[in-house]
């Protein structure tokens, strides 16, 4: 048997999401790919339309007006990957995810803001030019996840 130690936990989430769309289809993902938890950070989202699967009701959701309120309310020993094209991540490919880790994730215009990249733990990235819809590179960095770790 394994012990929930050994299992982790992880959660998703959107730093200044432009869209409602946006989210409902990540925490429809997360919902499917067994996150713990979502999140988002910052006030630029409309209310909630597209969680078809109420995935907001099936896990906790928390909001956090800043990244400094995000960042000291960590769960305790979660690890915290950023999603970013950026020079210092290491490519998705060869990424190692922490067990028990928070993934953020930033709006396509914007990406992630400057502190949330030099606080993050980890930064990783996609052999990609430009960015990717976040709902979709977080689908992906989910999906990851579930095929490298066998729990």
């Amino acid at each position: 048997m394994v012990n929930n130690l050994e299992q982790g936990f992880f959660g998703i989430g959107i730093q200044n999401g432009k869209t409602p769309e946006n989210l409902g289809v990540l925490w429809r993902s997360a919902q499917n790919m067994g996150a713990s938890f979502i999140f988002t950070i910052g006030n630029r989202y409309a209310k909630q339309a597209c969680d078809t699967h109420k995935a907001v009701g099936a896990m906790p959701y928390f909001h956090y007006e800043t990244f400094d309120y995000f960042f000291n309310n960590l769960p305790k020993g979660a690890m915290l990957v950023g999603v970013e094209l950026n020079e210092k991540a290491v490519q998705l490919e060869t990424f190692t995810h922490p067990r028990r880790c928070v993934y953020l994730l930033g709006a396509e215009d914007h990406g992630l803001s400057k502190i949330a990249i030099e606080k993050s733990h980890h930064l990783v990235k996609f052999k990609s030019e430009l960015s990717l819809n976040v709902s979709v590179a977080g689908s992906i960095i989910m999906y990851d996840r579930q095929a490298k770790l066998s729990f």
